[in-house]
């Protein structure tokens, strides 16, 4: 996810994409529980992409835009 993509993002969409985005770690660790997950990479990446989320949905709700 660019940052690009997340500063033209409404505040609403970045809520629905932090939402989709836990729930899509959560899948991802039970199926690693599993064993079933080929690319553990997956998981890391996805953690990356919800700190950005929440960063910029955080600076979105201070009131500043970057």
């Amino acid at each position: 996810m660019r940052k690009k993509d997340l500063q033209d993002m409404a505040q609403e969409e970045l809520q629905h994409r932090e939402r989709e985005l836990r729930e899509e770690i959560f899948h991802l660790r039970m199926k690693r529980t599993a064993s079933s997950l080929d690319n553990k990479m997956l998981i890391r990446n996805r953690r990356r992409d919800l700190a950005r989320v929440v960063t910029f949905l955080r600076s979105k709700t201070e009131g500043k835009v970057n």
